[in-house]
């Protein structure tokens, strides 16, 4: 490891964590470990939820393209955005950054961005670790791991175990591909013979590469709020495995949810990578978000309540589908209507 470098990345990373500092805890660095006080946080009686994630091989195209401003943001969102479907509140977050070679820059840059998105979902980051590993990773290759601890008082966590036939599934518009199917994304890319600093074909206004780097969207904020003014059920982020396997995995065995892909407009990279890959629509909803990076499910007579309650937070908001009793070994998710995707 280069001590120097090393100091010189914790020097400057250090308002960045700072500027995260949240009731509970002072996000300060430098110690083996960091406190966090629950009871200052104002929780009475909370139960811990803690996840972990990386960012996938979206961190290869952050490195061809030498843009490394945002992929903390995705760091942060993978491991965020799983704790709010438990109906947890994000307390507090720690990053694995490993290297081949240390460059205090980019480092910098990678933390900003884990700081950018500890702000959004309103969480302390409160350490990490930077290992230097030559040997181990190629010349200006990076790694990238996130640890989120949330909390949630007693008795109000959110499990699904309470969604009946006839609730609502809400979608919240996503800001892209997220950070999931990226290999796909990579081969599609290179097959096609192009460059990340050409213009995206699905959108001139952009590079490739920083239309495929928009950071994966945070919505602690917004589906706290909706938690809070009651009638969410459950919710789901959709990340790897799609529309198709995440919605299952928070209603019960008995019950199914179909999907109206007619319901909300679909990014139009997913329309590119569709034709550009050769994949079929439900190949697609298997993969990728396809346009909605969370679901809600909720009670009907709550649905214009917790609609407008998201879209005063900043979201993109659907009503995309229903949930209805499942028969037999039927899939527990069905997108209908995919004609236009």
């Amino acid at each position: 490891m280069d001590i120097d470098a090393g100091n010189a990345l914790v020097e400057a990373i250090k308002p960045l964590a700072k500027a995260t500092a949240r009731k509970g805890s002072d996000a300060g660095l430098g110690g083996f470990g960091a406190f966090f006080d629950l009871k200052a946080a104002g929780y009475n009686d909370p139960i811990l939820v803690a996840t972990t994630d990386g960012v996938g091989t979206k961190l290869k195209i952050a490195i061809e393209a030498n843009q490394h401003g945002t992929i903390g943001i995705d760091l942060v969102a993978m491991c965020v955005n799983d704790l709010v479907v438990q109906g947890a509140e994000p307390l507090l977050f720690l990053d694995y950054f490993a290297t081949g070679k240390l460059d205090v820059e980019s480092g910098r840059q990678i933390v900003a961005g884990i700081s950018d998105g500890c702000l959004q979902a309103g969480c302390a980051l409160v350490g990490g670790e930077t290992a230097e590993m030559p040997g181990m990773y190629a010349k200006g290759d990076y790694d990238l791991a996130g640890f989120a601890v949330g909390a949630v008082e007693r008795g109000r966590q959110i499990t699904g175990s309470d969604v009946k036939a006839g609730d609502v599934v809400l979608g919240l518009g996503s800001s892209g591909v997220h950070s999931n199917g990226y290999s796909l994304v990579r081969k599609v890319v290179a097959v096609a013979g192009l460059d990340y600093s050409a213009k995206a074909p699905f959108d001139p206004s952009k590079t490739l590469g920083e239309a495929l780097l928009a950071p994966t969207r945070i919505y602690v904020k917004s589906c706290l709020a909706a938690i809070r003014a009651g009638g969410v059920k459950a919710l789901a982020h959709i990340t790897g495995g799609g529309l198709l396997e995440n919605i299952p995995r928070v209603l019960p065995k008995d019950l199914a949810c179909e999907i109206d892909a007619s319901s909300w407009q679909q990014p139009p990279v997913f329309s590119w990578l569709r034709k550009a890959a050769g994949t079929d629509a439900q190949e697609m909803a298997r993969t990728f978000n396809c346009g909605i990076g969370m679901v809600l499910v909720v009670a009907p007579d709550r649905v214009d309540a917790v609609k407008g309650i998201l879209q005063g937070a900043g979201e993109t908001v659907a009503a995309i589908g229903t949930i209805r009793p499942r028969a037999g070994d039927e899939p527990g998710c069905r997108v209908i209507n995919t004609g236009k995707w």
